[in-house]
């Protein structure tokens, strides 16, 4: 085949290939004729063994296997086939031959090597990436697709009155106030009964007086699960959905996500958030593993699997703690904040995350009673257990001290590891509470906020921070693994996946940004000295893919009755899932090594 080598120059993943691996690729190429409505091969029924590449003419992809319109049209260098031999699972795509058509089949033995360079890596994590969203939209699964109906809008300059006629005519429950340029604010029926009629308020009151402002809002493209979540967590009725420019695209209350299928998620909380006894919740936490096995089959986008089961685990937690506590009314529930912390706080959850908590106690609490307490919450993470999740008793968790303080303490801790991050395992400490988030008790955290809101004028800590966070160098094989003779697997968390999540959370700490998803951070702090957009660009791409890869891993490891690990074992990953973590490292080894050598020369007012 004289003209596929030229031809697979000019196209990615194969532009990037050597002489050598283009010269295996046209020895095991096959070149195959399609008629128009023929189908090139359908990776629902069986897992292909082949890559394939558009040589002339165009490919229809079908995302489901439901009968539908395409998801995607191919023309001229696209490349399909990969989704199913990355997973090594009949998850799609079909392809069918939109008009006559020219297919290149290419063995995967050959095709390997095109994705084990940055241009392959790239090709994949956008590819795959792109098909997350295009799962995600097309099954209500960003809050963008939750909007069906133009919400009131009414200026500041209205009455409640005319409001709550506009509201009656187009038989909304909520209107939007225009208050530009500073945003929005929101009325609901509830607003208006309580601030106006149960008070006396006349009609010619201006709504500015009685509406919330600034209104709640989440951008477009969120997650609808974790759009339902913060809904859920900060007990709203909606929520506006804006773009990136700040104008309005609609508005979502909690019947419209009904349709997600995050929901499903969200119900499993709800049941658990009921359970009357710790029988009954031990049998409700058996349903979260076949939650997240079944949005996964479903090709939902990794961040929302992460989330439903993060919301789950709150809630386990939240039961687990409430059910407990009853068993000792000497013990007062109002007392305390329980945090979520590691994982679960950033809400990143996977089978192998273990229960990391902490609690603050309210300042009135003696010690006497903190270890009454602290001896209820070994209760709690021993019904965790039975729960199956992994809870550490060593740990972070607050059956120990460290855990569990005061308000009081905790800030006077907080104070000194911000100023003195050497001694205490300051940094360490400081990590865990940036990733702090409540499940019970006060929202507003306010000793995270208070102490570590402002880092920049702390720039001696800042730089250690750096410094501890390219620590953790991303790499495929320690030293530990050598000596140990561990060469056949790799921990994907250690090596890979944590140098992200520490990158991420001193990038958003030195943009002053309070976000707590790693993908979230990196976008916060996207376009800074320490962290240009590409880069950040790219870190969310490996994340995403590292994250699918352990997915998967772990899903797999329970169909066989294995508990889940972060110690991958590299003859059972696909050869292209081998090749996509190694370019992943690569590129985070890369990352690491640019901010390294910019902090050196970069004063810390200027990251």
């Amino acid at each position: 085949m004289a003209d596929l080598v030229p031809f697979l120059r000019g196209h990615p993943p194969f532009d990037a290939l050597t002489d050598r691996d283009l010269a295996v690729i046209d020895e095991q190429a096959e070149v195959r004729e399609y008629a128009p409505g023929e189908e090139v091969m359908d990776a629902f029924r069986a897992v292909t063994d082949a890559v394939w590449v558009v040589l002339t003419g165009q490919v229809e992809l079908f995302a489901v296997a439901e009968p539908g319109p395409a998801d995607e049209v191919l023309g001229r260098g696209g490349v399909f086939g990969y989704s199913a031999l990355l997973s090594g699972n009949p998850v799609g795509p079909r392809a069918v031959a939109l008009g006559p058509a020219t297919v290149v089949r290419i063995p995967s033995a050959a095709v390997v090597p095109s994705f084990s360079s940055a241009a392959g890596v790239r090709f994949l994590a956008n590819s795959l990436t792109r098909s997350d969203r295009t799962a995600t939209d097309g099954a209500y699964g960003i809050v963008d697709q939750l909007v069906v109906t133009e919400p009131v809008r009414v200026p500041p300059t209205a009455t409640v009155a005319h409001v709550a006629q506009e509201m009656t005519r187009r038989n909304c429950h909520y209107a939007v106030v225009d208050l530009e340029p500073t945003g929005f604010g929101l009325v609901t029926d509830a607003m208006l009964r309580s601030r106006v009629l149960a008070i006396g308020l006349p009609g010619d009151t201006p709504v500015t007086a009685v509406m919330d402002a600034p209104a709640p809002a989440v951008p477009a493209g969120t997650l609808a699960a974790q759009a339902l979540v913060d809904l859920t967590d900060r007990h709203l009725e909606c929520v506006l959905v804006v773009d990136r420019a700040g104008d309005l695209r609609g508005l979502v209350d909690r019947a419209d996500f009904m349709l997600a299928p995050s929901t499903a998620g969200l119900s499993l909380s709800g049941q658990i958030d009921a359970a009357g006894d710790p029988a009954r919740l031990v049998s409700l936490a058996g349903r979260l593993p076949r939650l997240v096995d079944d949005l996964t089959r479903r090709g939902r986008a990794v961040g929302e699997v992460t989330t439903v089961a993060a919301t789950a685990v709150d809630a386990l937690a939240r039961r687990a703690l409430a059910l407990t506590l009853a068993a000792h009314p000497e013990l007062d529930p109002a007392e305390i904040t329980w945090l979520a912390l590691g994982s679960n706080g950033r809400r990143e959850t996977v089978p192998s995350s273990d229960v990391d908590a902490a609690v603050v106690f309210a300042d009135t609490v003696t010690p006497e009673r903190a270890v009454a307490y602290r001896a209820a919450f070994a209760e709690v993470g021993e019904l965790l257990g039975r729960c199956g999740l992994s809870v550490d008793p060593h740990g972070a968790f607050p059956v120990l001290g460290l855990f569990s303080r005061t308000v009081g303490e905790w800030r006077q801790a907080a104070g000194r590891w911000r100023d003195e991050p050497l001694d205490d395992n300051g940094m360490m400490m400081t990590s865990l509470l940036l990733d702090a988030r409540p499940v019970h008790g006060d929202p507003a955290l306010p000793v995270v906020n208070d102490v570590f809101g402002d880092m920049r004028r702390h720039p001696g800590t800042m730089r250690l921070l750096l410094a501890e966070s390219l620590s953790h160098r991303a790499r495929l094989r320690s030293m530990r693994d050598v000596l140990a003779r561990r060469g056949g697997t790799f921990d994907i968390k250690t090596h890979a996946l944590r140098p992200v999540v520490d990158i991420a959370r001193w990038a958003a700490l030195a943009a002053g940004s309070s976000d707590l998803s790693t993908r979230a951070r990196l976008a916060a702090a996207a376009g800074s000295a320490m962290m240009p957009d590409d880069q950040a660009a790219v870190l969310r791409e490996v994340f995403d893919v590292l994250q699918r890869i352990r997915l998967r891993y772990q899903l797999a490891q329970g169909d066989r009755g294995e508990p889940p690990s972060d110690v991958l074992s590299l003859r059972r990953l696909s050869p292209l899932d081998r090749s996509l973590i190694g370019q992943a490292v690569r590129e985070i080894a890369t990352v690491q090594r640019r901010m390294s050598n910019l902090a050196q020369v970069t004063p810390p007012k200027d990251w």
